[in-house]
């Protein structure tokens, strides 16, 4: 009889934190409130294959400016026996927080040994107080199989809006860094040992890249806001901003959000793929392959802004591309319209983006610019979306509307500066999130 007893106490030892934690998820909705594409492998390919982009002849004031920042930093291959601390910006505040791990790209299984998150400051150090160990079904450590996605329990942390999160992961075993977010443009720090709980990395190695993490949500209880999703490629990425300053046109609207009385609930989710296109895989999936990871796969995702179709026509006008890789702007619009349907198909409204404007790339042509044309009409006029922005006219050259517009050019004729993302974001009207 005793022993039947003590079973029974122990049952109800386990199972009460279980009973606590459904009556809480009655309560709150989880929103994520930072994330990003995963993985991001492989690398687009070059146009130029092996050699140099031949030089392009600059414009204005352009002629002394200085080439774009090349947002790639190096990053370790493997790591063994290390700490790896990356730092995130939240878009809306909660009181608690959870992290999610993907394994989509490796081909074996990842040990977590340890995992904690904490704010974060500005040199990547944490703030004192704020350190917190994060579990899994209770535990200190997981495993990260394969093709998989792992969710954290809910950890008590105070994140303010627009504040700044240090995940620290470290790695017991030999591991392959094979699902990466390459052009993270924040610091990663990468320290000998397990450091997970250290306020500093000691000894640290720096990159600018992001291991496995995929998102961050936080619980909220109000019923106001959610996630928009800012689906694209590396302009959205933020390819051609400066690193650390938060200047990619979606960070910039998660700033004009929460500038803005009643629009504080809404968090802006960052999945932009260099080189990514509509209708084709190769840097990242394509946007119809990934679509449900990256878009109806984010908690609390309400809304969609698409801005992809660029490397589409470019990768179909450059000399020496196999002939696989061409398209017409048919099989874009056609690639476009089904990302509306699905969004719909699960409740999400959709925001369509024109595609900005590229004279003066090297294998810019009257044809590519017909099929940009083409689909930014039929973006702005089908009637399929929900809402429409029209970031070609927010960033084109008043005369030379077929360029960027100078001041936003930072000399490449495709990536728009920080002050061209801040164009963009302003161009969008916070009004249609309210419908």
């Amino acid at each position: 009889m005793m022993r039947l007893i003590a079973l029974f106490a122990s049952l109800v030892f386990a199972v009460a934190p279980l009973a606590g934690m459904a009556q809480e998820g009655e309560d709150v909705r989880w929103v994520e409130t930072w994330g990003t594409a995963l993985p991001l492998y492989p690398p687009p390919p070059s146009p130029f294959g092996n050699a140099s982009p031949p030089p392009s002849e600059p414009a204005g004031d352009q002629a002394n400016s200085p080439p774009p920042i090349n947002p790639r930093v190096p990053y370790p291959g493997v790591l063994e026996d290390q700490t790896v601390r990356m730092i995130a910006r939240a878009s809306i505040a909660g009181d608690m927080v959870r992290l999610e791990f993907s394994n989509r790209q490796g081909a074996a299984p990842v040990t977590l040994g340890a995992v904690h998150v904490a704010l974060a400051q500005a040199d990547g150090s944490t703030v004192s107080g704020t350190d917190r160990s994060v579990t899994f079904g209770g535990r200190t450590g997981a495993l990260l199989r394969a093709g998989t996605r792992l969710v954290s329990d809910p950890v008590s942390l105070s994140v303010p809006p627009l504040g700044h999160v240090a995940v620290s992961v470290y790695l017991p075993h030999r591991t392959a860094t094979d699902t990466v977010d390459e052009i993270g443009l924040m610091p990663t720090l990468i320290g000998p040992g397990n450091q997970t709980e250290s306020t500093q990395i000691v000894s640290p190695a720096r990159t600018a890249s992001y291991f496995w993490l995929r998102g961050i949500s936080v619980a909220r209880t109000d019923k106001q806001g959610g996630a928009i999703i800012a689906l694209g490629d590396s302009i959205t990425e933020g390819y051609a901003t400066t690193p650390g300053a938060h200047q990619s046109w979606p960070e910039v609207l998660a700033e004009r959000l929460q500038e803005t009385p009643g629009m504080e609930g809404w968090s802006v989710i960052n999945t932009g793929i260099s080189g990514n296109r509509v209708l084709r895989s190769g840097a990242g999936e394509s946007a119809l392959a990934r679509f449900t990871d990256d878009v109806l796969g984010r908690p609390g995702a309400r809304w969609v802004i698409v801005l992809e179709g660029i490397n589409d026509i470019n990768m179909s006008i450059m000399s020496g591309m196999p002939e696989s890789q061409a398209t017409t702007a048919d099989e874009i619009i056609a690639g476009l319209d089904q990302l509306v349907t699905r969004a719909h198909l699960d409740g999400l409204k959709i925001a369509g983006g024109t595609i900005l404007p590229t004279k003066g790339l090297p294998f810019y042509s009257a044809e590519g610019e017909a099929m940009r044309d083409e689909v930014n009409r039929w973006i702005r006029s089908s009637g399929r979306f929900d809402a429409i922005i029209d970031f070609a006219a927010a960033t084109r050259d008043p005369d030379d509307p077929q360029r960027l517009n100078p001041a936003f050019d930072p000399g490449d004729h495709v990536h728009p500066n920080d002050a061209g993302n801040r164009a963009m974001a302003e161009a969008i009207d916070l009004g249609i999130f309210g419908h």
